[in-house]
């Protein structure tokens, strides 16, 4: 495992601990809204002090992109280090199992390497550009499924900015009647990361953060899978609009959604 790699691993699996032993009492859990539907928990300060910590003591010149710090960049240097301490939120102060600490490493703006960790299932999935994609050190790859009517299909629902809701039904309906099933599981980490190991086809979803999904992103492609924006093009990272896939399906699904792209 590159070193650096196993540095995010180190800072995912001891945020994974403080954060398991909170959700065994969640009633004692502050929650504070950001903003409507945007919610931030005392455990998503915790668990991205603690990541911070680990990566700062190995890398204390490496620059930082964490979502809970004000989002801000601090530090100068050719690697970034883009941080989300919890995925999910809104699952995780339900009580709903679907969450996962992402962390990515950005060198010169390449994403480098690539952690998730799901602490609910102990699901380690982890990537480094040019080796290979993982899941608890077993290699995977994308599903090899070829037709739309046979794919399952993951995505997320516009909840904090309205504005995307009518696109988004839309694009909702085409894809149901073209496909066996569409899920939502509110953790675009997660559902990236279901794409590389072939437990759903395709993935699409609008307005998204650098920290929700540089680290899943790499990981589908180190699976064999492509990632694009909603255009095809390579501007997800920076737009937030994000689709990927297998090979095969990937134009299909770009196909469906094109006809609602204004």
């Amino acid at each position: 495992m590159h070193p650096m790699l196993n540095v995010a691993v180190k800072a995912a699996r001891r945020a994974g601990s403080l954060i398991q032993r909170a959700s065994l009492n969640l009633d004692a859990v502050r929650v504070e809204k950001k903003k409507h539907n945007d919610f931030v928990s005392e455990v998503d300060r915790a668990a991205e002090e603690t990541i911070l910590d680990v990566i700062t003591e190995a890398y204390p010149k490496h620059a930082i992109l964490a979502e809970e710090s004000g989002a801000q960049r601090f530090g100068e240097s050719e690697y970034e280090w883009i941080i989300d301490p919890i995925d999910g939120t809104t699952n995780f102060i339900h009580g709903h199992p679907q969450f996962a600490i992402s962390i990515a490493l950005a060198h010169k703006g390449q994403i480098q390497q690539a952690v998730v960790y799901d602490p609910s299932r102990n699901d380690l999935f982890t990537a480094s550009r040019g080796v290979g994609a993982f899941l608890n050190d077993r290699r995977i790859r994308v599903s090899r499924r070829s037709f739309m009517n046979e794919c399952l299909i993951s995505t997320g629902f516009p909840v904090s900015d309205q504005s995307y809701v009518d696109t988004y039904l839309a694009m909702l309906k085409d894809v149901l009647a073209k496909t066996a099933g569409v899920r939502r599981e509110g953790a675009a980490s997660l559902d990236l990361c279901n794409v590389a190991c072939g437990r759903v086809d395709g993935f699409w979803e609008f307005n998204l953060k650098p920290w929700d999904i540089a680290a899943g992103s790499l990981i589908v492609q180190e699976a064999g899978g492509i990632v694009t924006d909603m255009h095809g093009e390579q501007t997800w990272l920076e737009s937030g609009d994000i689709v990927a896939g297998n090979p095969k399906i990937l134009s299909q699904l770009l196909q469906t959604l094109a006809p609602h792209l204004s």
